[in-house]
């Protein structure tokens, strides 16, 4: 793909990726502490990750408007102005979704499993979305790692010791990665007349998060009790800056000058980064049982990003222009 979306060298592109790749592994370290130091719920805490991340992520975006004023921008379409609403308010569900279905299962199964599952899930529920709803084939290639991610499942349920695999905490990683791929899959949908603005639209949609959980989190107590409220404090700041603003951004950075399938293999790095902190820094065990089911998933995830690769990858190349503006 060519980078001449936004200027950025593919070089620089990779590196931003694979930073973001590990900071997103952060998250559900953070997360873990955050519950071994008080009762927050993980409602709560996706709130305060979507706030704290909407305002830095504002913030960001008026300083750039600021230092590099561009031109006057058009007139927007009032067809083209709902669909942008429409776009930012699924994307928020979806949003929404994810990552507060991601921290329960974090909550419920344990950092390694948890992400282990979302991830590996996701890109396969996105094949078989695109499959369905847009054509897309899987080739042999394909099949062969929804196979692999259907066995690594399978084996991380039935073959793990009750305290490290929980059902439970499957189902909800599963249903955290079935909101990633409803909201990736609307968003190359929505995304193929172009003309959008992804770094407005990464506002809105973190907007419309927000407020999807402030309800929620209310419910469920915002204000959490602690013994430690200086570590709780730094801790969803931790979260809010580096795994979500930053990462989120980094991300849509590198998306813009590199192929789909080599972003999709880069983003392995988050899954291995929790497990390294997971079992270095929070004490996890991981058994036989689920190490196994982890090599088969990730596997599968690179054998899909592969099979794209040698299929021609029609989401690299066919991806609209709007969808390669960094955010």
């Amino acid at each position: 793909m060519s980078n001449a979306a936004s200027g950025l060298p593919i070089g620089r592109g990779l590196l931003y990726l694979t930073v973001a790749g590990a900071a997103w592994g952060t998250a559900g370290a953070a997360a873990s502490l955050i519950y071994r130091t008080s009762d927050m719920g993980p409602v709560a805490l996706s709130f305060w990750r979507c706030a704290g991340g909407l305002v830095l992520l504002l913030a960001a975006r008026l300083v750039r408007t600021r230092t590099r004023p561009g031109p006057r921008p058009r007139t927007v379409q009032p067809l083209r102005r709902r669909t942008t609403l429409l776009r930012i308010g699924v994307t928020g569900v979806g949003l929404a979704v994810f990552q507060t279905a991601y921290f329960a299962a974090v909550e419920a199964t344990g950092l390694a499993v948890a992400t282990v599952v979302t991830l590996g899930a996701g890109p396969v529920l996105i094949a078989l979305g695109a499959r369905l709803t847009m054509g897309e084939r899987l080739g042999l290639g394909g099949a062969a790692a929804v196979a692999g991610a259907l066995a690594g499942l399978a084996v991380l349920v039935l073959g793990g010791e009750g305290a490290t695999v929980r059902p439970e905490g499957v189902v909800l990683a599963l249903a955290s990665a079935a909101g990633y791929s409803v909201m990736t899959l609307l968003t190359r949908w929505w995304g193929r007349d172009g003309g959008s603005d992804v770094s407005a639209t990464t506002v809105g949609a973190f907007a419309v998060t927000t407020l999807c959980l402030l309800p929620l989190g209310l419910t469920e107590g915002l204000v959490p009790h602690t013994t430690e409220p200086l570590l709780v404090v730094g801790l969803l700041a931790f979260v809010a800056a580096i795994p979500t603003a930053l990462a989120y951004a980094l991300y849509f950075a590198g998306a813009a000058v590199v192929r789909s399938a080599t972003v999709s293999v880069i983003m392995l790095l988050e899954p291995v980064s929790a497990a390294v902190l997971a079992v270095g820094l929070l004490g996890e065990r991981l058994s036989e049982a689920t190490l196994v089911g982890t090599l088969l998933m990730l596997g599968s995830v690179a054998g899909l990003a592969f099979a794209e690769a040698r299929g021609g990858g029609g989401s690299a190349r066919q991806a609209p222009e709007a969808e390669r503006v960094p955010a």
